[in-house]
Formats: C-alpha cells, sequence, structure tokens
C-alpha cells in the first residue's frame, strides 16, 4: 500500500514539473498588443484600399513594438514609441485625424502608466500638442502630478519643448466632412500594452474623444484606472469605447482588481469588465495582457481594430 502511495505522489510530482516546463515554453519572451478603436464599422464593407491603409498601419506599429522590445526596449517606452505612430496616422482618432468638438475645436486625452511602479501620467483637453501621449509621459517623469489639463497642460508642453503645432494640423478630409453633416461616428481612439524581457507591464491610451462631444468634456483615455491602468503583478490594460460608461465602472482597474482579489484568469477578467458596462448599456472594448504574455480582446461593439506580436508568434491583426 505504502509503495502504491510513494509511486501516486511521485507520478504528481513528474506531472507538476511536465506541466510547469509547458508553461515556460509557452511564455512569450515578451509581447505587444494594440487597439485602434471599437465602434460600428465592418471591415468587410471596407474597400480594397481602405482596408489595407488599416492594416498596414496597425502593422507597422505592431512591427516596431516587436522591434524594440526584441533589442530590450522598456515596455514603458514602447508603449510611448508605439502611441505616437498611431498619433501620426490620419486613420485614427487620436492626434492627427482626432475628432472636433461641438464648437469646432479639437480637444485631445491621453494616459501612460508604467506597471512596475505604477507611476503614470496624463493629459486632457490639449489643443496644439502634436503628440499627447509625449506630453502624459513627461507629466508622469518631471512632475509630482499625474494629469494636467488645458492651458496648464499647454503651458508645461511648451517649457518642455514638446512640438506644438496650429489646431490646424488635426484635420483631415474625413472628420471636416462628417462634422460638417454632424456625423458622429468616427472610430479610432488608440491603445498600446507590452510585456517587455524583464517582465513589466505598460500601457498607454489616445484620443479626441467622442465627435460633437461638449466641450470641455473629458472621456475615459486619460483616467488612470477608467481607461489606462497597469500593474506588473497582473495585467496592462487599454480601453475605447462610450468613455462615460468606463469611468463609471473604472473599466481597467477592474479588470485587474478581478485578478488581484477574485482570482479570475484574464479572460475572465475581461469578459467581466465588458459585460459590466454592457449592463449600464454602454459600448466599446479593452485590450490586455497579463505577466505570463497571455492576451485579450474583449468587446461589445460591432468590432475593433485590434492586433498583437508576441516573440514566439507571428503577426495576428484582426478588424
Amino acid at each position: 500500500m505504502k509503495k502504491i502511495f510513494y509511486c501516486f505522489i511521485v507520478l504528481l510530482i513528474f506531472k507538476f514539473f511536465i506541466i510547469t516546463e509547458s508553461i515556460a515554453q509557452d511564455k512569450p519572451e515578451y509581447c505587444i498588443v494594440v487597439h485602434g478603436g471599437a465602434g460600428n464599422f465592418n471591415s468587410s464593407e471596407f474597400d480594397t484600399a481602405t482596408y489595407w491603409k488599416y492594416y498596414n498601419s496597425i502593422k507597422e506599429v505592431l512591427l516596431l513594438g516587436d522591434s524594440l522590445l526584441s533589442n530590450g526596449i522598456k515596455a514603458i517606452d514602447v508603449v510611448e514609441k508605439c502611441a505616437v505612430i498611431f498619433e501620426n496616422s490620419p486613420l485614427f482618432n487620436a492626434g492627427k485625424g482626432a475628432v472636433i468638438n461641438s464648437k469646432g475645436e479639437f480637444e485631445l486625452d491621453a494616459s501612460i502608466m508604467d506597471g512596475s511602479n505604477l507611476k503614470a501620467g496624463a493629459v486632457a483637453g490639449v489643443k496644439t500638442v502634436k503628440n499627447p501621449i509625449k506630453l502624459a509621459r513627461m507629466v508622469m517623469d518631471s512632475t509630482a502630478h499625474v494629469m494636467l489639463i488645458g492651458a496648464g497642460a499647454e503651458e508645461f508642453a511648451f517649457i518642455k519643448g514638446i512640438e506644438i503645432v496650429d489646431p490646424e494640423y488635426f484635420e483631415t478630409p474625413e472628420v471636416m466632412k462628417k462634422y460638417k453633416s454632424t456625423v458622429n461616428d468616427k472610430n479610432g481612439t488608440i491603445g498600446v500594452v507590452a510585456l517587455d524581457k524583464y517582465g513589466n507591464l505598460a500601457a498607454a491610451t489616445s484620443t479626441g474623444g467622442m465627435m460633437m462631444k461638449k466641450y470641455g468634456r473629458v472621456g475615459d483615455s486619460p483616467i488612470i484606472g477608467a481607461g489606462t491602468y497597469a500593474d506588473s503583478h497582473y495585467a496592462a490594460v487599454s480601453c475605447t469605447g462610450h468613455g462615460e460608461y468606463f469611468i463609471r465602472t473604472l473599466c481597467a482597474y477592474n479588470l485587474v482588481a478581478a485578478m488581484k482579489y477574485a482570482n479570475m484568469n484574464i479572460v475572465e477578467a475581461a469578459e467581466n469588465a465588458i459585460l459590466q458596462i454592457a449592463n449600464l448599456g454602454g459600448t466599446g472594448g479593452l485590450i490586455a495582457v497579463d505577466k505570463y504574455g497571455n492576451v485579450v480582446f474583449n468587446y461589445n461593439s460591432k468590432s475593433m481594430f485590434r492586433g498583437y506580436k508576441k516573440s514566439n508568434t507571428n503577426l495576428v491583426i484582426e478588424f
């Protein structure tokens, strides 16, 4: 009887090491995940040229992130640099191509968070900063604050040498056409989350907000815990959608909290976070990556621009 018992214990130990080794082999060395906004669109209805514009834009960001991470660049630097590429693209509602508020003005928001130390920076309502994500990073690194808004943020950008542009820089023919016809369906808030070689997680989100929003409105994207959150012990999250609902549920932190306090895995936590949005009547989505390199996309809108690249996988791009 003792012999059978000891054999059983040895078998369990052997099985444990097999499972552990399997997990170790599957875990990527690093991972980059991006979104280009959730909304009421169907990519099957895109003409060929439009489809490939979006595909190649997302691909460019993922390849940059992959290259940086493979060379040992930290996650916090990677999410910032990748977000800048998105902000410089006229395809998305962030930076160039941002939507217009009810007064015909651009008001841009962005945030960034380092999961290794829980430091964060954010800006809201900036009108002349070419890359709001750079300013959010500067707030994190060079002040004792987390968020700066409006004129104060603009002045801080000027003092720190962040590139300033004429508001007309943000205009695109598509946005101006929709503004003049009062169409408010522009999608494209952008987000980036990453896991680096050192096990650190980071997240960044940038947006122009909602088309025809009341001037002075701030959504979830620059609010740490609502639209952006990163904790290297759990996950990094970036959200997109109807921001008021993401603020009310603290969606990004809600996902991490579910992992931390309810012992959910990242898939369960993401489903729970979006379900709470849906139960309130809101729509949108999120991307997230956990400390093991597990990736999740979850959304209840019609679709979401999204993609990822792990050290041990090929590119994945979907929309």
